[in-house]
């Protein structure tokens, strides 16, 4: 039987793992962009996670046979109006890293209290076939913005992020704990649910 194939459209190396992990014990050949020199960059102009996350998808399937998933995730910061938003992989500038984007987040809540540091990280996923949308969801996480990075584990902002039921940033989360609660664990269980029934 051929396996069905899906393309994840990034190039963020935290994400794949994640994404490949999550979906390992499905019937599908799974690739990334890079494996399929896919070099074309995607230029993000949503102004919504889901936006950005299906405008990757559909462009990415005209260079792909097969399903395409497009993910768009970050964190929304209640007291910075939301941002960073859209932008958290560059909220420090076009050639920011993790280090200089958590750096910025910290020295903007410097001195704000607890209370007011609430934080919400999103995923947003869509999958692509032939240009068409099939299926698509978005789901959060609630925490709060720590004063100093915790934990070794994890990428981005999770060592500033600590999720209250654990008692611990996300970076201080062994990678399975952390996807049980994640905003991109919570969206991989519905994409899983979907793939299932699909790939019947």
């Amino acid at each position: 039987m051929v396996k069905k194939k899906l393309l994840i459209a990034t190039t963020n190396q935290g994400k794949i793992k994640e994404i490949k992990k999550s979906l390992e014990h499905l019937s599908l050949e799974i690739s990334d962009l890079k494996e399929n020199r896919i070099e074309l960059k995607y230029e993000e102009k949503g102004k919504t996670f889901l936006e950005n996350a299906r405008g990757k998808a559909i462009f990415y399937s005209q260079f792909f046979k097969g399903l395409v998933l497009g993910e768009d995730s970050g964190l929304e910061v209640e007291k910075l109006g939301g941002a960073p938003g859209v932008y958290s992989a560059r909220f420090a500038g076009a050639n920011a890293n993790d280090e200089l984007n958590n750096k910025k987040l910290l020295a903007l809540l410097e001195g704000v209290p607890w209370e007011e540091r609430k934080a919400r990280f999103i995923s947003a996923q869509v999958v692509v076939e032939d240009g068409k949308v099939i299926f698509e969801t978005i789901e959060s996480v609630s925490g709060y913005i720590l004063e100093e990075p915790r934990g070794n584990y994890g990428f981005g902002y999770d060592p500033v992020f600590y999720y209250p039921p654990l008692k611990k940033s996300f970076a201080e989360l062994l990678p399975e704990e952390k996807n049980k609660v994640s905003h991109r664990g919570k969206a991989l269980n519905r994409l899983k649910e979907f793939l299932e029934k699909y790939l019947k």
